[in-house]
């Protein structure tokens, strides 16, 4: 199968979707891996607020698996409190950021 720009952009916006739709879901963040927000459907404030503040932490957490294990990659990571969770998959290029109210879940 060839994937046009068109396809997937279709199947980002399915997938994003389908993140959406899941009970608790507050919000879905995709942003560079420096922090610049590309797309998201929570507020600006908070938009630009996660989006600088989670780059960094997975940067950071980044460099601790690394710094543990040289042959080793960090893939995804949760943090979750009282009243969120957000989940973190960070790419080399980009991060995607899911915050949901577990106990709504």
């Amino acid at each position: 199968r060839i994937c046009t720009p068109s396809t997937m952009t279709a199947e980002v916006e399915e997938t994003l979707r389908r993140i959406q739709s899941h009970r608790g879901v507050k919000g879905v963040l995709i942003c560079s891996a420096d922090g610049v927000p590309i797309r998201s459907d929570l507020d600006t404030e908070e938009t630009n607020t996660y989006a600088a503040l989670l780059s960094q932490l997975a940067m950071k957490a980044s460099s601790v698996v690394r710094t543990l294990d040289e042959t080793d990659e960090l893939t995804f990571f949760r943090i979750r409190s009282k009243k969120h969770e957000i989940m973190i998959a960070p790419d080399p290029e980009y991060l995607l950021v899911v915050i949901q109210r577990p106990n709504e879940s």
